[in-house]
């Protein structure tokens, strides 16, 4: 039968590398710690949370958007990541493709996938309230590449479905 000292991360182990993991594991950011300077876009405020340069993250970036009532976002694309938005207050509207002429909204709870080089515009649905979201990306590095599109005028709504649920399902 083994005991604790046969694992080297076991109960009671108290080695020579429990500084390392107490600086190099479970990390966590405080709200009032994010960080503003990283790459921007016209009527948006993000923060970064996670990143490279602050915990070593290799694959992934996170942190927060804000965006004031009424305001909406230039277009713009993050070159080769995935980006993931979590709506936490607010109504957000998407507005993407070449010509911004597709369009879908999100409210609190909802999730947003966006596709690499996909050209996009985040938008404040609300004139009085703030949207607030946690966007989370699919490198450590921040990627915006801001774009000059003349958006259609009228977008085309897009229902969000998957084939697991068809439109007109609960």
């Amino acid at each position: 039968m083994a005991h604790d000292h046969d694992h080297p991360h076991g109960p009671g182990d108290h080695h020579h590398d429990d500084a390392r993991w107490k600086h190099d594991g479970v990390r966590v950011i405080p709200a009032n710690q994010l960080d503003p300077n990283v790459p921007s876009t016209a009527g948006m405020d993000r923060k970064a949370a996670i990143t490279f340069a602050r915990v070593g993250a290799q694959k992934l970036w996170a942190g927060t958007v804000t965006i004031h009532a009424n305001a909406k976002t230039g277009a713009h694309h993050h070159g080769p990541l995935e980006s993931v938005i979590y709506v936490v207050k607010g109504r957000a509207r998407m507005r993407w493709g070449d010509h911004l002429e597709f369009t879908a909204e999100a409210g609190p709870g909802d999730f947003i996938y966006v596709p690499p080089y996909v050209p996009h515009q985040e938008i404040n649905a609300s004139p009085t309230e703030v949207l607030e979201c946690v966007l989370c990306r699919s490198d450590g590095q921040a990627v915006a590449v801001n774009l000059d599109i003349e958006p259609v005028e009228k977008p085309e709504t897009v229902l969000w479905v998957d084939p697991t649920h068809p439109t007109g399902g609960v």
